[in-house]
Formats: C-alpha cells, structure tokens, sequence
C-alpha cells in the first residue's frame, strides 16, 4: 500500500466521505498514482496487476472532474458484461457523492431501457463496444459530448476481436478528450492502438507486464485429461474455500458443472451461451455463498470482483498467456492472499511454456494426490463410465460381446446379395442401408 493517504490526492470532502464508506483505508499503488494526472485531465496509460484498485483509480478522478456538468460526459468501454457490471457498481458506489450517474449498456438483454437512460443524458455510459456500436446504428446513442474515454482491459477487447468496433465508435467521439487506457498487460497491439488514440500520455506501471499478484500462490499439477475431475474433487475436499474454475470451452465448462454437482458441491456455471439472467443469478449466487464453486469460461476472466476467491483453478490452460495473468488475478485481490492451481495434460505442455515465459517465472510443481480416497474413487467411476460408454469411434471397430467369434459385418455383407427398393439405394438383404462409401458404380457383365 502507498503512505499517501485519499486526502493527499485533492479529492473532495464528498469522494472522502463516499471512500470512507467504502471502507478504503488508503490508496492502493495505482491510485496514488494515477488519480494526481487523471485529477489534471492527462492522458494516461495505468498498467497494474489484475485486482489492484485500477477501476477506482480511474473512477474517483473521473467523478470530481465532471460533477456538475450536465448531460453524457464520459464513456467507459469494457470488455465483458460482468465487467461493465462491476464498474457500473462502483460508479453507484462513488459517484452518488457528487450526484454523478451511470448507465450499463451490454449485451443479452433488451436495448430500452438502455435507450431511455441514455436519453436521460446520464453523466456516464458503460458499455461493451458490440452493444454500443448497436445503439449508434440505431440512432440511439450520441457521444458528441464525451469529455474523457476510458478504455479498460484494452488488451482483452483487442484480443477478442473488438478493433472493428473500437475504430467505430472512436470515430463518434470527439479528438478533442481526455483518453485513459486501463489493463493488467501490455503488448504490440495495445501499444500501437494507444499510440493512434492517446496524446502525449503520462505512464504509469505499478507492475511489469506479465507479473500477476504476489500473494497468489501459485502451483501446476501434470495430469491427464482422465484425471483432471478427480484431482479438481480432490482439491475441493481439503478445504472449504470459495473456489473458481476456468475451462476452455462452453460445454467443458457444462460437463465440469456437472460432475462437481454429482458430487454434492454447491456450483453454478456461467459462459457466454447463458442468458444474462442466468449470469447474474450465478454470479450474485457465488457472491453471496450460495454457490461455493463457480465454472466459467475467460469471459469471467476479468469481470469478477468477488473479495474472498480462495483458490482459482485453471482447468484447462489457457491458449493466450496473458489469460493466465487475469484468472489469477481474480485471487489474492487488493491484500487478500490465494491459491491457483493450473491442471496441465501433456497435449497442453506447450501452453504451460508459453504461460513461464511471459511470467518470467517457473511454476512449482506438485504432486497428484493419488493415494486420496476421493480422487482414487472418481478415477475408477471415471474409468468405468469410459469402458461403458466408449467413443463413437471405438464403438464401430469394436464387436461386441455377442458377436465375437462370428464373422465381420463388413464380411457378412460381402456374402449377402444387395437388393433394391423403392428409393433405388441398394441395401443388403437384411434391410439394412450399406455403409457410406461402400457404393461404387456397377460394372456390366
């Protein structure tokens, strides 16, 4: 923590009040410095380490300068909903004090009520740039007043996809603004684009690129895809911490959920084929304990602000390292301490080396708990489900018990003459089609 305090930054009696409420002792190191050039209306660039205040850091100044003032002043992009979710909170937090108001205008749910705020000229917008971009085709967003642009997690909006939407909506605010652009990493892209929009920024990196929270500790089991639920419902029951668990994809994240309810855990799961609703029922569920676990894809990656998340499980590595930095980053939050455990099959190996060298650290190993009851117990239902239900593929090669010893298929239709019938495919005699490819054009005998 800074030795400065909230009073040493020139905000206002009223933001120090709304701070105290808030319970901030004293700024962390990315306040200190960010909020004197923000206060001032630099343009800046603030790199600090997922957890560590960035959003109050560009929130408290964004209030005092624009209090008073009468319709959309600012424009705050984010790349996820639960993100925009999360700033709009701690705008309703902060921005109260000063009588500063806010809308959140995302994705999955209808554009409305969304119109009507921003019609009400709300002093500030919070939006991802997708659903932004909607309203401006839609005439039902104007930003010609915008004073100060605020980019946060700009790498993560560049590395889904989101420049396109980036250069529109730039196009629709004025050059002259005041720009901040927020994130945990740093590379080519994001400095190429702040190059394009900032002026002359003051920089500020708490943290070098790539270093996640100190206090996370940190720790990769080399385990197969077979024995990443045994080893997850192993981890599980030494404590009861609140636990978050990362998946590479929608339905692995389905299937984890699955097993771990199975199992008796409290879980919900959220990835972006759930509705908005179901999101925010899963995600106030595991902020209020309702859920102990909680399954996610990266969409959740940088919008959680949950205090207590124990224990932050990498279920699957992430294919971008940087990735890896901000789902850490959802633990060890402001001075809280955690765990992250990252599960890594040998097709995954590469990822692992990808992820030490942007950290510039090498990942203790540990080891699989194999002599557990619990992960000894899931492995063999594990491995008795696969032997009941074998792959698709495995299953067409394989006879079965009944008919081993008897002659192939593939064998048997050889023998059997083909017929026709009515649909003019040939099929065997049995009335059962022949295998796709099977077919060839006949020869005249």
């Amino acid at each position: 923590m800074s030795s400065l305090t909230f009073a040493d930054l020139k905000l206002s009696p009223e933001v120090l009040r709304a701070v105290t409420r808030a319970g901030f002792e004293r700024p962390t190191p990315i306040q200190a410095a960010a909020i004197p050039p923000a206060l001032l209306g630099r343009d800046l660039i603030g790199l600090a380490a997922t957890g560590t205040g960035k959003t109050a850091a560009f929130l408290l100044p964004v209030i005092e300068r624009i209090a008073g003032k009468k319709g959309t002043r600012v424009l705050v992009l984010a790349p996820t909903r639960e993100l925009a979710l999360q700033i709009g909170e701690e705008l309703e937090r902060f921005g109260r004090s000063r009588s500063v108001r806010g809308t959140v205008v995302i994705g999955g749910v209808g554009m409305g009520n969304q119109t009507q705020a921003m019609r009400s000229n709300v002093e500030v917008i919070i939006a991802t740039p997708g659903r932004l971009v909607d309203h401006l085709q839609h005439g039902t967003a104007r930003l010609d007043q915008i004073e100060i642009l605020i980019l946060d997690e700009a790498d993560r909006m560049l590395d889904m996809g989101f420049k396109p939407q980036l250069d529109k909506i730039l196009a629709r605010v004025p050059r002259q603004r005041q720009t901040m652009l927020f994130s945990a990493t740093v590379g080519d892209e994001v400095g190429d684009f702040a190059r394009k929009c900032l002026r002359d920024p003051v920089r500020v990196e708490i943290a070098r690129s790539g270093t996640m929270a100190s206090r996370a500790e940190q720790q990769v089991f080399l385990a197969s895809q077979q024995e990443k639920v045994p080893l997850l419902l192993a981890l599980l029951e030494r404590d009861d911490a609140t636990t978050l668990v990362f998946t590479r994809t929608k339905r692995r994240a389905d299937r984890v959920a699955k097993d771990l309810g199975r199992a008796g855990h409290k879980v919900a799961r959220i990835h972006a084929d759930r509705s908005q609703a179901q999101r925010r029922m899963a995600l106030d569920g595991f902020k209020d304990g309702t859920y102990r676990v909680l399954v996610a894809t990266d969409i959740a990656a940088r919008g959680i602000d949950v205090a207590d998340i124990g224990h932050v499980v990498n279920f699957d590595l992430p294919h971008v390292p940087e990735d890896y930095v901000h789902r850490i980053g959802r633990t060890a939050r402001a001075s809280a301490s955690g765990r992250a455990s990252s599960f890594t099959s040998p097709e995954e190996r590469d990822l692992l080396v990808a992820i030490e060298r942007f950290t510039r650290t090498v990942i203790p190993r540990a080891q699989l708990p194999r002599e557990e009851a619990t992960f000894k117990a899931e492995l063999e239902l594990s491995a008795t489900r696969a032997a009941q239900n074998p792959p698709k593929s495995s299953r067409a090669r394989r006879p079965s018990h009944s008919q081993r010893g008897k002659p192939s298929s593939s064998a048997s239709a050889k023998s059997r003459p083909a017929t026709k019938k009515g649909n003019g495919h040939a099929t065997a005699s049995s009335g059962q089609p022949r295998s796709v490819g099977s077919w060839g054009p006949k020869r005249r005998r």
